[in-house]
């Protein structure tokens, strides 16, 4: 086990847990912006929409469109190229994680979940870990078949997972009610059991695989949302867009509902109306569950009296996506079918943004973030516009722990800090940024400072640098690289100083 290279120091030297709060960080897997009822959605989410009614609804929280580099950079607070995070998932190097912060400021830390690195976080500063150290699986099975069960589903079948400090490739869950968000709330509940009977504070990382392909729910859920989505992607795009617009979370003049992507409903045939259809109800019965789950460790947290002084934030690791991945031939959201939801309700799910994860555009980039915190938050209710970045989980939670970060760990030199806590935002205050915030996954990248954004496409979409003013057009509809050559050259010149402290 790797052993704590360094000292926490604290800032008030109370007794340890006194008034610091609990922390629990759920982080949904490619979710889309519109995809939570409070940002807009048709989907069931109530336990998610009544933290956000008695908490903050943040609308501009930045991923790296993503899975590994954005939990690289909210495991430790630097940009996934200053970890070795950037290129392929890895082992975390010049950086701490959350929980070697946390718990040598005296924590409880717990994570369940997907983790994406090749580290095994229990080696990492998580006193309990259970999850998949890989980055995605069959959800009712991902290792072999099972006897009297089809044959799941597979990328691949020897997927890494480890439980505590035991490594294990090629999982086959032996109950057979296995389902990944089903059985991680059943293991992040047993931890928070454990946490109880502890006098100091914790940290539990939830990191959920859904709604992350293949497409499986339980066929209860799924049976809700039957034929919801048979009048096509138009009508429910809109819908979302109204719904943003009717709650105040954004406003048309600055939101603009940007062109649409996807294909006509009436030009497609029935077989492929109703196949899309199919998929839209799966991804929506996911979404249910995960809120269903959510609403159970809200409950195990009243349970246990720690409801009040914990801070819950929800976020998703990028926007949703449009790829495509088919294997199996069974029906769409069963164990042997592993489907994807593909481009046109990808859309639809980012609304009002443009495309999708892996691209460094809003719709790829831009997460739906909910904070709540009863004992904590200030003038709860409200909707918050900064911007802010995964980058600024790591220093937001060492200001609540009233811990430093260090210059060295083990031996080895740490990367700064790239991200600012957000604690002001909660207590309503300011909160200012100084610097550029950036962007760089595969061919897309992106660089944003003063309101205005360079970025360049990724993909089929691979094209030069557009320019967008995200204070006044935060959908990136109008390119203002023309009218403003000044400000991309300045923009391009900051992109170029970032990208040399880490490109060989």
């Amino acid at each position: 086990m790797r052993m704590i290279g360094f000292i926490v120091l604290l800032v008030c030297q109370v007794a340890i847990g006194a008034e610091r709060p609990n922390i629990v960080l759920i982080l949904a897997d490619d979710l889309g912006y519109s995809d939570l009822g409070c940002f807009g959605s048709e989907i069931a989410t109530p336990h998610l929409d009544a933290l956000a009614a008695g908490g903050i609804r943040f609308t501009q929280m930045h991923n790296t469109a993503k899975c590994f580099p954005s939990r690289a950079c909210l495991l430790t607070g630097v940009y996934a190229q200053h970890c070795n995070l950037w290129r392929t998932h890895a082992n975390i190097t010049d950086a701490i994680t959350l929980g070697e912060a946390l718990r040598s400021a005296g924590y409880r830390t717990l994570m369940v979940g997907k983790h994406h690195g090749t580290d095994n976080p229990f080696d990492r500063g998580f006193d309990r870990y259970w999850g998949l150290r890989d980055g995605a699986c069959n959800h009712f099975n991902p290792g072999r078949q099972r006897p009297g069960e089809p044959a799941p589903a597979q990328k691949r079948s020897n997927r890494t997972w480890c439980f505590d400090d035991k490594t294990v490739v090629g999982y086959s869950p032996p109950e057979k009610d296995f389902y990944t968000t089903d059985t991680f709330t059943r293991q992040a509940l047993a931890f928070l059991d454990e946490a109880a009977q502890m006098d100091k504070p914790f940290l539990l990382y939830l990191a959920y695989t859904a709604p992350h392909d293949p497409l499986m729910a339980w066929p209860d859920d799924i049976a809700r949302y039957k034929g919801r989505y048979d009048q096509g992607f138009a009508p429910v795009r809109q819908r979302r867009y109204q719904r943003q617009l009717d709650s105040g979370l954004l406003d048309a003049k600055r939101y603009p509902l940007s062109e649409p992507t996807h294909r006509g409903w009436d030009a497609m045939t029935p077989e492929q109306r109703a196949d899309q259809a199919r998929r839209m109800e799966v991804y929506a019965a996911m979404i249910d569950r995960l809120d269903q789950k959510i609403g159970e460790v809200v409950a195990k947290l009243k349970q246990i009296g720690a409801f009040e002084n914990t801070l819950i934030l929800f976020a998703s690791d990028n926007g949703a996506s449009a790829e495509d991945v088919q294997i199996g031939t069974g029906p769409i959201g069963a164990v042997d079918r592993w489907s994807s939801l593909q481009g046109d309700w990808a859309n639809v799910c980012n609304t009002p943004f443009r495309y999708y994860k892996n691209d460094s555009f809003q719709g790829g980039i831009c997460t739906p973030l909910v904070a709540h915190w009863p004992a904590g938050i200030v003038k709860p209710g409200r909707i918050d516009h900064t911007v802010l970045h995964f980058v600024d989980f790591m220093p937001t939670f060492l200001e609540l722990a009233r811990a430093t970060y260090p210059g060295k760990f083990d031996g080895q030199k740490l990367h700064p800090l790239d991200g600012h806590s957000f604690v002001g935002l909660l207590r309503h205050r300011t909160f200012e940024r100084d610097e550029p915030l950036f962007w760089n996954w595969r061919q897309g990248q992106a660089v944003l400072q003063d309101g205005y954004k360079l970025v360049r496409g990724t993909g089929h979409r691979r094209r030069g640098w557009e320019l967008y003013h995200l204070t006044s057009d935060r959908t990136e509809c109008h390119n203002v690289i023309a009218e403003h050559p000044e400000v991309a050259e300045r923009l391009k010149a900051s992109y170029a100083r970032w990208e040399a402290t880490w490109k060989e």
